[in-house]
């Protein structure tokens, strides 16, 4: 899924292109993708595209008139722009396009899950229902990041991908930040350090950070078309079984249900190897307790 890098840069993207523009055209491809029908579809059509917003992984088309065309990409949702003149890539996974003069921005979706989504909405308090009230790190102090940890007693991994306490956090970023900080997935916030916050504090700020300059610098004038979570530069994430970059080790995973927990065990859990559900029932007494067992 897209996380708060990736949304940031699309953002940007869109901004070059489409601000001031006036959407000449919505086509669905698929009706499964629009999930609202007041205000209607043709609300939006003939109205010019004031800004774009983030609202979490969401991206925003704010129009006239108090419009909003709220995308949420999920997991397969990508984001395409089409030059005057030039043709869509893999057309059948289109669920939409949206037609200006400088181009055509396509809304497609990889599979047959049909979990991205569209939604036209009227108002500030209509598009306020979008936010699940997430802290945006970026925009806070070490006071206001210890007191969302703070409000409930859940694993790192489940805490700093829970919506409702940060905002544009994913399954990706949050395995980068958690290696960076050398803090267990599994940790509890309510058993954290006052060093340890400060030090996974200071971990989502630069990985966010650095990870969205390292977008921004790819993608230059272009728009983004390789949007992905398993990029070869990430230190653990989809990394399994390959070394971590600090101490060569496996990096080593815990996989529940479509999620997937990459760590390195010497740097973040003290040498130890954290029990997979499916793998160590399986393996029983083999399963291995160390990383030195593993080697």
């Amino acid at each position: 899924m897209p996380e708060l890098p990736d949304i940031v840069v699309y953002v940007e993207s869109l901004e070059r292109r489409i601000v001031g523009q006036m959407l000449e055209q919505v086509r669905l491809n698929s009706p499964f993708v629009l999930r609202t029908a007041v205000p209607p579809l043709s609300d939006v059509v003939g109205k010019m595209v004031t800004a774009i917003r983030r609202i979490g992984k969401r991206i925003v088309l704010v129009m006239e008139d108090d419009l909003f065309i709220v995308l949420h990409l999920m997991i397969a949702g990508r984001l395409r722009w089409i030059d005057p003149g030039g043709k869509a890539k893999w057309p059948s996974m289109t669920l939409a396009t949206f037609q200006f003069a400088t181009g055509t921005l396509s809304f497609s979706e990889a599979g047959t899950r049909k979990r991205a989504s569209m939604h036209i909405v009227r108002g500030e308090d209509a598009l306020a229902a979008f936010d699940m009230g997430g802290l945006e790190v970026l925009d806070a102090d070490v006071d206001a990041f210890r007191e969302r940890l703070a409000r409930e007693n859940h694993t790192l991994k489940r805490s700093l991908t829970d919506p409702r306490l940060f905002s544009g956090i994913g399954n990706a970023y949050s395995d980068e930040i958690l290696h960076r900080a050398r803090l267990s997935p599994i940790a509890m916030t309510g058993k954290l350090t006052p060093a340890e916050v400060l030090r996974l504090y200071a971990s989502v700020r630069s990985v966010l950070c650095e990870w969205t300059l390292r977008l921004r610098d790819d993608v230059g004038d272009d728009f983004p078309d390789k949007v992905t979570a398993f990029r070869p530069e990430m230190a653990v994430h989809g990394r399994f079984g390959k070394p971590c970059p600090d101490c060569g080790m496996p990096v080593q995973r815990i996989v529940y249900a479509e999620n997937e927990t990459n760590y390195c065990a010497r740097c973040q859990n003290n040498g130890v190897v954290l029990a997979d559900r499916a793998l160590s029932r399986l393996l029983k007494s083999s399963w291995p307790r160390s990383i030195d067992e593993l080697g």
